[in-house]
Parts: structure tokens; C-alpha cells; sequence
């Protein structure tokens, strides 16, 4: 879970833009204008990463901008992404999980009105090392 950066190959087709990023075999898509196609692009490339660190699969190195050929109608642009934030919008479900405490702790929490769920939620992310935004 990060923040990423891929160089990705923007066309002029017709009315709309393509986008795609040599880096991955599948990772395209396309816009009415630039700015709906890098909106896009930054969307398509956070779901490809987001599924690649759920396999647990190799995260591909970026090229260099400077390695990128475009053709004509064509530029290179950087795209960014964050798979966290991105987890965080599309995925804010809440879960139930059962866990084990000794009573004592138990007690003295219930006793302060501590919120175990906020607790929880907090020390996992310390633990993630993970940041509020």
C-alpha cells in the first residue's frame, strides 16, 4: 500500500483521448478531454496496483519518462496514485471481529467508556504505520 508514479502514453483519437502505461500488459483506458483521461488513468492505475498487492504480486519498477517513445499524436505524462487512499474510498466497509481481552482489562475500559472499536482502529494503524489524511 503506497503512492506510485508510472509514466503513461496519452493519444489523441478522434474526440477523445486513450491512455495507457507501458509498464503493464493491461492497464488502458480513455477520455473526452486530457483532463478526463488522466482522471481516468489515475483511477485504472490504482485499481491494477491495488489488485497486484492483493496477489501479493511483483509491483513493476517505472520506467524512465525520458525511455518512453511516443508516436505521433502522442505524449508521455507522469500519473500518480495512493492504493491506501484509494482502499479507503472504495472499500470503507466496516467488519466485525471477535477478539480475546482479560476481563480486568475488560472492566477498567468499560469503566472509562474507552471505544474499543476506535482503539482498535487506531493501534492498527500505528502499527501500519499508516497516517491520517
Amino acid at each position: 500500500m503506497a503512492k506510485y508514479i508510472y509514466p503513461a502514453i496519452f493519444a489523441k483519437e478522434g474526440a477523445f483521448y486513450t491512455v495507457r502505461f507501458p509498464d503493464f500488459e493491461s492497464c488502458y483506458t480513455q477520455g473526452d478531454s486530457v483532463q478526463d483521461a488522466y482522471e481516468m488513468a489515475s483511477d485504472v492505475l490504482c485499481l491494477t496496483l491495488y489488485n497486484l498487492e492483493e496477489e501479493k504480486a511483483d509491483i513493476p519498477t517505472a520506467s524512465e519518462v525520458s525511455a518512453i517513445k511516443a508516436g505521433n499524436d502522442e505524449f508521455v505524462s507522469l500519473v500518480a496514485c495512493d492504493t491506501l487512499e484509494y482502499r479507503q474510498y472504495y472499500d470503507g466497509r466496516a467488519v466485525k471481529k471477535t477478539l480475546t481481552i482479560p476481563a480486568w482489562l475488560n472492566t477498567m475500559s468499560e469503566r472509562e467508556g474507552i471505544n474499543f472499536s476506535a482503539v482498535l482502529q487506531a493501534a492498527l494503524k500505528r502499527e501500519l504505520q499508516i497516517t491520517e489524511r
